[in-house]
């Protein structure tokens, strides 16, 4: 696996790639999961070369503790995307990414102020901004992005389509622990009894119940309700445990 820390070097290194030959992008924050392996291997599939970047992008955090705790397991990543045999890493620098310091933004003005964007102001322009650049970076054929943030992918995929973006925004479905937990960099901050939580409200928030009622139940348990909505036929939540922010949504064929 290539690793490139300097932009520059890797747009080099891209305009000599084949115009012939499918190149896929797969973006993370780092401390990578089986989640952001099967968006690997999904591109790795469908592709001629994958190229992962690792950006933990403070732009999309308005919490500053929680960008601080986020986990940073750089050594580890990049030793299972090399067992995956992806081909290329590109890992910027903050300086790089943001010469403007961020004074350019791209923002979305409605569906980015319903659900996480409703308590996390400014987290989508965060997100919006650095896919943008990621994108023009890359220069991939196609783009992944999980479903478990859903919301995120309904977004990018807009502004893609907005700002005639040549990259294919595809989604892939979420990966799930044993428990049907959506895998999630934050799963491995929980405390053991924090884990057991997280269960509990995997499988409560599938329950064919009014939504009143799961939400009672969930704060009977002591996990704080940030949301627990309905839209697209889906059904989205976000919950603080642990004061870790867990999110999940799915298709309502699945449970209701």
């Amino acid at each position: 696996m290539r690793i490139f820390k300097d932009i520059e070097e890797w747009r080099a290194f891209r305009k000599k790639l084949s115009a012939q030959k499918k190149l896929g992008v797969v973006m993370t924050m780092g401390a990578l999961h089986k989640g952001h392996f099967s968006l690997v291997e999904r591109s790795k599939s469908e592709n001629d070369f994958t190229v992962v970047t690792i950006f933990l992008n403070p732009t999309q955090f308005n919490n500053k503790e929680d960008l601080i705790k986020y986990p940073k397991t750089w050594e580890e990543d990049v030793k299972e995307l090399e067992n995956l045999n992806t081909d290329f890493l590109i890992a910027p620098s903050y300086k790089e990414i943001y010469k403007d310091n961020y004074r350019y933004v791209i923002a979305e003005n409605e569906f980015s102020k319903m659900l996480c964007g409703a308590s996390r102001p400014g987290h989508f322009d965060g997100v919006l901004t650095i896919v943008m650049k990621l994108l023009q970076i890359a220069k991939a054929d196609r783009a992944y992005f999980g479903e478990k943030d859903y919301q995120q992918y309904h977004l990018i995929k807009g502004m893609a389509d907005t700002f005639f973006i040549d990259t294919e925004i595809i989604s892939c479905e979420i990966i799930r622990e044993d428990d049907n937990l959506a895998m999630s960099s934050r799963n491995i901050r929980l405390s053991s009894y924090g884990r057991k939580l997280a269960t509990l409200y995997a499988g409560v928030i599938r329950k064919d119940s009014a939504i009143s009622d799961i939400i009672i139940e969930l704060e009977g348990n002591g996990i704080k309700v940030d949301y627990l909505e309905e839209h697209f036929g889906r059904r989205f939540a976000a919950v603080i445990i642990d004061e870790i922010r867990l999110i999940d949504n799915f298709d309502l064929k699945e449970c209701c």
